[in-house]
């Protein structure tokens, strides 16, 4: 057995580095990190719940419910992987009704503006419609980005992050993502992009910390010190 285990061994390859590089570019998640959807997201998915037949998330169940990835949240609310892409899309659309209520994060329109000024590219990939997202940066005066890139599947990013990097013209040692879930890193690592994990967002701290991500933030404004930090290794 200690022999077939070595040969297991072997032949497993381990995974190349993340490529590392100084950044030119700054891929943020839109719900969560940019906008504060949070209460109508609720909501929305609360409504929807004996429509789709799974179980609503209770205040209660909140705590617990940040502390576990994508996948144990929609055991939790026993939402299946064959009706998920259904009940996204539908919360997708019930959000345009209500679009105009969302607010940014605290002190993320500041940093964005910021790290624009600097000649940073600016990007966002998400789950979320182009049109929330378009109504939301003319709204706010946060029509700054370069790009804006969708994914109709809620766990779907790795694919829209790649597009991304092949149709503007950059590589992924030149690039942060920015995110506050679970599924933001999980992506990131498929994609071979760095991620930087936010805790104002959905996921709590403790569950981002256990997916490995590049680096932890707490405040919109570190992350002009993290670039900073990595133009200077650069």
């Amino acid at each position: 057995m200690r022999h077939l285990a070595r040969l297991v061994g072997l032949r497993r390859k381990p995974k190349p580095p993340l490529p590392d590089g100084p950044v030119r570019v700054l891929i943020f998640d839109f719900d969560g990190t940019i906008g504060d959807t949070f209460r109508q997201g609720l909501e929305i998915l609360n409504g929807m719940a004996t429509e789709f037949g799974f179980r609503p998330l209770a205040e209660e169940d909140l705590p617990k419910a940040r502390d576990m990835t994508t996948r144990q949240l929609m055991n939790f609310l026993g939402i299946s992987s064959r009706k998920l892409p259904l009940v996204a899309s539908t919360g997708v659309r019930r959000l345009r009704g209500r679009i105009q209520e969302v607010k940014p994060i605290a002190g993320v329109p500041e940093a964005l503006r910021a790290l624009h000024a600097r000649g940073l590219r600016l990007g966002i990939v998400t789950s979320n419609s182009e049109e929330n997202v378009g109504i939301f940066l003319r709204n706010h005066d946060l029509e700054i980005f370069d790009f804006v890139r969708t994914s109709s599947r809620l766990l779907g990013k790795a694919r829209e992050i790649r597009q991304a990097m092949k149709k503007n013209g950059f590589g992924a040692a030149e690039a942060l993502y920015v995110g506050d879930e679970t599924r933001d890193i999980e992506a990131c690592k498929r994609a071979g992009l760095r991620c930087v994990a936010v805790t104002w967002g959905y996921n709590s701290g403790t569950v981002l910390a256990a997916q490995g991500p590049l680096a932890m933030i707490d405040q919109p404004g570190e992350l002009l010190g993290l670039v900073a930090d990595r133009e200077s290794r650069g």
